[in-house]
């Protein structure tokens, strides 16, 4: 269907294709009640506007998935908090599945998964002094990985959505108005995802509350489903996510892991099972660590500012009933400004401590797997790469809390891990990780406050001493220093001079200088 020829009949029939001959014709006559100007604009975008009919069949499924059926659901899914998480899994779960061959971990897969992390773990005890965790390692399918994983993202992102709901609803309210949609929104958007509206959603900016809710539900549905298809472990993203302390490894991909670097399964799930090991025991024995990352991304969320300008365009389009264009107006990447110092204070805190984090597990599994793994440094190099390039966990970062990070430092924290491990031994290497304050500083950020305090030191106003030590020693006598708060002289009892007594007193002064 080209966009030139669309016009009420392709319209119609793409009705009947994403929603079904009874809805369809529900969504139709809806349209024809609709103002002049929107129809004109819903033809005038063409096809081009319109989401293809198999995604809007998704869509509509994964509504359903998630209980928004009824006004009770609605209702309590805003109560919930301002992402549905219903939706946001159900949408996580069906792009997880997409070319999904294992559906169901068996008995002989989980035991090959606890196997290698105990033997794993074994290396580990050569090189560390932290403790593992007593709980076996999980074995995931891709979806069994989203249900693990999203509530702690969830749980990261709504302060963020938060704002980003807030916003939605104010631009709608203060610049679209009343007069686009009449004071209210009818079917056309109840229409395609088949909920009712009740009178005190029809309101536009009411309406927001529950397309941000949704419309976030989606994006983050979408980038976790995505993800899920490249993970091999829990500890992926740097940190933990899941309740089982021993992390767990998602097996499908990484026997595709194997397959790409043209390497052995068991050699694959081995070098994998110790990353995760060893990022395991590293929070199980520093209590203070997530708890860090958690304040340090609450940090960030709280300080997010929308541009709403940029939001008000991605609305514009979101009225075409698309549920792509919907999902714009919540991307960060379009409408997130991250330049608040808050946000650049935390962000490069955040940083700094995933190298550490990362620069830590490399050292320490390079060191356990040497005598074990062929090919340990292909498998080192490849990791190394991908944190560098922007792998798994930059990409959950930016997609799900707009967090733009390049761990660029990863090396550096390895190598400066490994001298300390040569310089104080394991012991000592680790006891760096008692206390925030105990972490060694990484010589970038050393850089980073020297230059600080340079610009800092060139902005100060210059001093003339000159000029101030005459003014203090009031070499033209015509200071008033020594007269009081109201202008007059404060003479002693013996009518000394004072002024005098103290110039003839620094006058030897200045000859010894």
């Amino acid at each position: 269907m080209s966009e030139n020829n669309f016009d009420e009949n392709a319209l119609h029939k793409w009705m009947i294709d994403s929603f079904g001959p009874f809805e369809g014709e529900m969504a139709w006559q809806q349209f024809q009640e609709l103002p002049d100007f929107v129809r004109e604009q819903l033809l005038r975008d063409g096809a081009q506007g319109l989401p293809n009919p198999h995604e809007v069949q998704s869509l509509m499924q994964a509504f359903t998935e998630s209980g928004m059926n009824t006004v009770s659901d609605i209702r309590n899914t805003l109560d919930e908090g301002p992402i549905n998480r219903r939706l946001a899994k159900s949408l996580a779960q069906q792009r997880a599945r997409e070319g999904e061959t294992i559906r169901v971990i068996t008995a002989t897969q989980a035991d090959k998964v606890r196997a290698a992390a105990s033997e794993t773990n074994l290396w580990l005890d050569s090189v560390t002094n932290f403790d593992p965790p007593t709980s076996p390692m999980s074995a995931y399918t891709r979806a069994e990985w989203v249900e693990a994983t999203l509530p702690a993202w969830i749980d990261f992102a709504t302060p963020v959505a938060a704002s980003m709901n807030n916003a939605m609803g104010q631009v709608f309210a203060e610049r679209f108005g009343d007069a686009h949609v009449d004071g209210e929104v009818a079917g056309l958007f109840a229409g395609p995802v088949n909920i009712p509206l009740p009178d005190d959603l029809k309101d536009p900016s009411k309406l927001m509350s529950v397309l941000g809710n949704t419309s976030y539900a989606m994006q983050f549905g979408s980038a976790a489903g995505s993800l899920s298809h490249e993970v091999r472990g829990t500890f992926d993203q740097a940190i933990a996510l899941t309740s089982n302390p021993a992390g767990g490894i998602v097996i499908e991909n990484v026997v595709e892991y194997a397959k790409a670097l043209e390497i052995s399964e068991d050699e694959a799930l081995r070098y994998q099972t110790l990353v995760e090991s060893a990022h395991a025991r590293l929070f199980t024995n520093v209590p203070w660590l997530m708890p860090r990352f958690k304040a340090l991304i609450s940090k960030y969320a709280r300080s997010i500012s929308i541009d709403l300008d940029a939001m008000e365009q991605e609305l514009r389009d979101a009225q075409m009933m698309n549920p792509e264009s919907i999902a714009s107006a919540v991307n960060l990447s379009k409408v997130g400004m991250a330049d608040t110092p808050e946000q650049q204070e935390a962000l490069r805190s955040l940083e700094t401590l995933l190298a550490l984090v990362e620069g830590w597990v490399d050292c320490i599994v390079w060191r356990a797997g040497m005598p074990y793994l062929p090919h340990i440094d292909q498998l080192r190099e490849m990791q190394r790469r991908e944190r560098v390039s922007g792998g798994a966990a930059e990409r959950s970062f930016e997609a799900l809390l707009g967090l733009d990070m390049h761990p660029k430092k990863m090396r550096e924290a390895s190598d400066m891990w490994e001298t300390l491990t040569i310089a104080e031994e394991a012991s000592g290497r680790d006891l760096h990780w008692s206390h925030p304050d105990s972490l060694p500083v990484l010589a970038d950020d050393v850089m980073r406050k020297l230059a600080q305090a340079d610009t800092a030191k060139e902005s100060a106003p210059s001093i003339d001493w000159d000029s101030e030590l005459a003014q203090l020693l009031d070499f033209d006598g015509t200071s008033d220093s020594a007269s009081d708060g109201a202008g007059n002289k404060d003479d002693s009892s013996n009518g000394t001079d004072t002024r005098q007594d103290s110039d003839s007193d620094s006058g030897p002064d200045l000859d010894e200088q």
